[in-house]
C-alpha cells in the first residue's frame, strides 16, 4: 500500500502543479497568460520534484511515470509484484490532480470561451506543435530515452537533493527536446488527464484529441525500455 500511496499523492501533486502552470498559462483572465516556454518548463521541473519528494516521503520510490515503472521491472531493477500498485497510483493521482486543477481555474475556463481562447486539452495533455505521427513518436523515444538514461544513473532519486537534480533534468528536457510534442515523457501524465478533460463538464471545452493519444502513451514506454535496457547492457 506505500508503493500505491506514494505513487497517488506524487502524482497527484505533479499533474496540480503541472497542469495548473499549463491553466495559468492559457486560459483568459490569468496573472500568467501567454507566459513562455521557459516558464513552463521551469514550471514542470519544480512540479515533478515536489511530486517526487512527496512520494518518497510516503513510502513509495517515487517514479510517477509508467515510463520508469515497467522498463525497471522488465529488466530486474523493480519488483514486478510491486508494478500495478505503482501504476494504478500513477494514473489515479493525475486524474485527481487534473480534476482539483479543473475545479481551482473554473471561471477562467468559463471566461475562456473557444479553443482560441486558451481552452484546449493541451492544458492537460501533450499536443504537437507539427503534426507528423512517425516524427512524434520519435521525438517522444528520444526525449523519454534521455530522461529515462540519466535518471537511471541517478541511484535513489528520492533523497537528499535528487528530487531537485530530477526536476532540473526535467526542465533541460523541456527546453532541450520538449518543445516539439510537449514532451509527454509519461503516460499517466498525458493519459488520465486526458480522460479527465473528457469526462468532466469543463466550460467550453475543446476535443480531446484521442487520437493523437497514442504517441504519449507508446514513445515513452519505447523510450525508457531502450534507455534501460541499454543500461543494463553497459553495466
Amino acid at each position: 500500500m506505500n508503493g500505491f500511496i506514494g505513487e497517488f499523492f506524487g502524482t497527484m501533486v505533479l499533474i496540480l502543479l503541472g497542469a495548473g502552470t499549463g491553466a495559468s498559462m492559457n486560459l483568459n483572465k490569468t496573472y500568467a497568460k501567454g507566459s513562455n516556454w521557459l516558464y513552463a518548463s521551469l514550471s514542470w521541473g519544480i512540479a515533478v520534484t515536489m511530486g517526487v519528494y512527496v512520494a518518497g516521503m510516503l513510502g513509495s520510490q517515487g517514479h510517477l511515470n509508467p515510463a520508469v515503472t515497467i522498463p525497471y521491472a522488465i529488466f530486474g531493477l523493480f519488483p514486478w509484484h510491486d508494478v500495478l500498485p505503482y501504476l494504478l497510483g500513477q494514473f489515479l493521482g493525475a486524474f485527481v490532480g487534473a480534476t482539483l486543477v479543473m475545479i481551482q481555474f473554473y471561471p477562467h475556463f468559463k471566461a475562456s470561451s473557444d479553443e482560441a481562447a486558451g481552452n484546449s486539452v493541451g492544458i492537460f495533455a501533450t499536443r504537437p506543435a507539427i503534426k507528423s505521427p512517425v516524427f512524434n513518436l520519435l521525438s517522444e523515444i528520444i526525449a523519454t530515452f534521455a530522461f529515462v538514461f540519466i535518471l537511471l544513473n541517478l541511484g535513489n532519486f528520492t533523497q537528499g537533493l535528487k528530487p531537485l537534480i530530477v526536476g532540473l533534468l526535467i526542465m533541460v528536457v523541456g527546453t532541450g527536446l520538449g518543445t516539439t510534442t510537449g514532451f509527454a515523457l509519461n503516460p499517466a501524465r498525458d493519459w488520465a488527464p486526458r480522460f479527465a478533460y473528457t469526462i468532466w463538464p469543463v466550460p467550453h471545452k475543446g476535443n480531446a484529441e484521442w487520437g493523437y493519444a497514442w504517441v504519449p502513451m507508446c514513445g515513452p514506454l519505447i523510450g525508457g525500455l531502450i534507455a534501460t535496457g541499454l543500461e543494463t547492457l553497459l553495466k
